[in-house]
């Protein structure tokens, strides 16, 4: 608090202005702060960097690699290579693609495989998957490549639509408008179709691939007492496995046969004859 002093200037003179004099005590009213924010920034810059490291690493790794980290980081997991965890936090994989050779020399495990990943293999499966899909891609390109070889080809490959899939090489064969695959809604053959099955077994031995045959059919625009898609698809699938042995293709060969009615349509229309199709499909051997 201030100290004010009056003085009264020349006694003798009352008219005189009066002196005031101030003094002030100085004080730290404010205090001190602390230094919690500083604690608390810091946590704030912590985990931001964390969540961005997070982002990149899902960005950056493959699911298997995850899987080792979320092995590395549970404590209720052992540690083995079974579990995902491995040699670390991504089982023994890099970050990095496996076909892409990294400034330091490591990477690209199928070319430069090291020796334990040769002893469990790693490498060479890498190897037969690669070995696989060029096979499957080899099947499509004879097929595409069959369609210049004469107009006869060229009408028949029209039925004829090929796409490599997770699940092997899917290759399909449906009716087009003015010309169907069977006779009316049973499971008897067209000659068009007979002569696209031995198109078929010209090329399919190139692999060893096992074979499914899924059969589909459009819907019928009423409602039937009795509705024959079922047996329909079923039957058409049945019916295109004889013809495939028919014409050579080992019975081994074949993995499953499936009708799958009008429950997988292609086309905005279930109605549609685009939908009357049979699927033969090279399935990879992890199927």
């Amino acid at each position: 608090m201030g100290v004010k002093l009056w003085v009264s200037g020349m006694a003798g003179q009352s008219n005189a202005a009066p002196v005031v004099i101030k003094r002030k005590k100085v004080t730290n009213g404010g205090g001190h702060h602390g230094g919690a924010w500083k604690v608390a920034y810091a946590d704030f810059v912590t985990a931001m960097m964390a969540f961005f490291m997070l982002m990149w690493l899902l960005n950056a790794t493959t699911e298997k690699q995850r899987k080792g980290l979320a092995d590395y980081f549970n404590p209720t997991i052992p540690m083995n290579r079974i579990s995902g965890g491995g040699e670390g936090a991504f089982g023994g994989d890099s970050v990095f693609h496996e076909q892409t050779m990294t400034q330091t020399g490591s990477g690209a495990v199928n070319d430069n495989a090291s020796e334990q990943r040769q002893a469990r293999g790693e490498a060479g499966q890498k190897g037969d998957a690669a070995e696989e899909q060029a096979k499957l891609e080899e099947v499509e390109k004879l097929l595409r490549a069959k369609t210049g070889e004469s107009m006869t080809m060229q009408r028949l490959l029209r039925h004829v639509v090929t796409r490599i899939t997770d699940e092997g090489l899917v290759i399909e064969i449906f009716d087009l408008p003015e010309v169907p695959l069977y006779f009316g809604d049973t499971s008897e053959p067209e000659p068009v179709l007979n002569a696209i099955v031995r198109l078929l077994a010209e090329i399919l031995p190139i692999t060893s691939n096992r074979i499914a045959v899924n059969g589909h059919i459009r819907s019928y625009p009423i409602t039937l007492i009795r509705n024959p898609v079922w047996d329909v698809s079923a039957a058409r699938a049945q019916r295109m496995r004889g013809l495939l042995e028919s014409a050579g293709l080992p019975a081994e060969r074949m993995q499953r046969i499936s009708g799958f009615a009008d429950r997988k349509t292609v086309t905005p229309d279930p109605t549609a004859v685009r939908n009357n199709r049979i699927e033969v499909i090279l399935l990879r051997r992890d199927r």
